[in-house]
């Protein structure tokens, strides 16, 4: 049994450190908080070019369930993602905190950012909310926190200020 405890990672192929398993549950907040960002950041931050937007996209969408792939589905029918290519928009996504719970399974995590539309003419700054569940999954190069975002939902997409360039 305490050998199941005992983690042992190679640190640049020179040495075996041992890490004990408490150090990695420990430090599972700051993977799940990591994860949440690198999401949002795929997911959000966008350049008016369909071949980022479907990189970008695709690898966040591997970060996560079918809800954010609806969500995506759903911008995608409203000319979202085509208005952001024809009108030359940039989209970029600040994170001001991530708020989560690790304590409950499966972990929730409720996202505040704000979200930058750039035209040639004006940033319009939004209030960004967003909130989703995460399950351990296995790790993969895709995927290396091992987590899966779930039930994601988009609680406040709402405009604050628009300034003339």
């Amino acid at each position: 049994q305490i050998q199941r405890k005992k983690i042992y990672v190679l640190d640049q192929g020179k040495s075996l450190i041992l890490a004990l398993q408490n150090d990695v549950i420990a430090s599972r907040d700051i993977e799940v908080k990591d994860h949440v960002t690198r999401f949002h950041e795929l997911f959000f931050n966008l350049a008016p070019s369909s071949e980022n937007i479907t990189y970008n996209i695709s690898r966040a969408l591997k970060l996560s369930d079918k809800s954010a792939y609806d969500y995506y589905c759903a911008l995608a029918e409203t000319g979202y993602y085509n208005q952001i290519i024809q009108s030359s928009i940039s989209q970029n996504i600040q994170i001001d905190s991530i708020k989560i719970d690790i304590n409950v399974i499966p972990y929730q995590a409720t996202t505040y950012a704000k979200q930058y539309t750039l035209r040639s003419t004006s940033i319009t700054e939004s209030s960004l909310v967003t909130t989703c569940e995460l399950i351990d999954v296995s790790r993969s190069d895709d995927n290396p926190h091992g987590l899966l975002i779930e039930k994601f939902r988009v609680i406040e997409n709402r405009q604050i200020n628009t300034k003339q360039r």
